[in-house]
């Protein structure tokens, strides 16, 4: 029987992962492994210096005190090493990940975490605007979609695909597009304030961000209501930029 691991990072308690079980639970046996609490742009950290413990959530389900690496990287070589998931999916995380901010993301870390260790992996999320209600049904079904084609078709070696969907219905969606990592544009996002005993402190995540405009990449997709499906890989190599270094007189 297939077998099917699933993780986030917005903790083992959101509504993301409840459907993502329920929308995926018919084409295998489904495992859930995933933080105790939220850990959002949590990035691909693993917890080394401290141990790590993992409570029962319910039957199948288990809910552990690290980060989502920490989690995929546990079920995989512990609670899931004598017999391994044929695919790994991370989310639905609440809120989008697109562009460059796929380097903080946890919902994409736990994907690379697995597809390091040899798991076909996908990073799914929703993307709506704060104050607008979530509505996790068209990336459920989706989810189980694009399950599917990975688990009949495979993934390259090193490749993990990172799909963002938007907050419509099935109905209204635009179609699916294949896309590449767009570029973030990010604004001011620190907000300093003094607190009730006149000590000045930080927040980080202000709201002045915007994306460039460029037809073909994630943000671009989403924003016409499409489906955006970006295949990432591991290797982080700019191979153009190794043939310019080369010429450099380094000795």
């Amino acid at each position: 029987m297939v077998r099917i691991l699933l993780s986030n990072d917005d903790g083992i308690a959101s509504g993301g992962l409840r459907v993502l079980y329920e929308s995926v639970s018919g084409l295998g046996e489904v495992s859930v492994v995933a933080p105790d609490r939220e850990q959002s742009a949590a990035g691909h950290s693993l917890s080394l210096y401290r141990p790590l413990r993992i409570d029962p959530a319910g039957e199948g389900w288990f809910a552990v005190d690290g980060t989502p690496t920490d989690c995929v990287n546990l079920a995989l070589n512990g609670l899931m090493k004598d017999r391994r998931p044929d695919i790994l999916i991370s989310g639905i995380n609440k809120g989008g990940n697109l562009g460059d901010d796929i380097t903080y993301s946890g919902t994409v870390a736990a994907a690379m975490e697995a597809t390091l260790l040899g798991v076909p992996s996908v990073a799914i999320s929703l993307v709506h605007e704060n104050g607008e209600t979530p509505n996790f049904g068209f990336a459920g079904s989706f989810a189980r979609r694009i399950a599917g084609e990975v688990l009949d078709r495979g993934l390259r070696e090193g490749v993990l695909l990172n799909v963002n969907v938007p907050n419509i219905s099935e109905e209204d969606c635009q179609g699916v597009r294949v896309t590449h990592q767009g570029k973030r544009v990010y604004g001011n996002a620190v907000v300093e304030k003094i607190d009730p005993r006149g000590r000045e402190y930080f927040w980080i995540g202000g709201n002045s961000l915007s994306w460039v405009k460029e037809a073909g990449t994630d943000f671009d997709a989403v924003a016409n209501g499409c489906v955006s499906i970006t295949p990432i890989r591991l290797d982080l190599t700019d191979y153009e930029a190794m043939k310019d270094i080369e010429k450099w007189d380094l000795g």
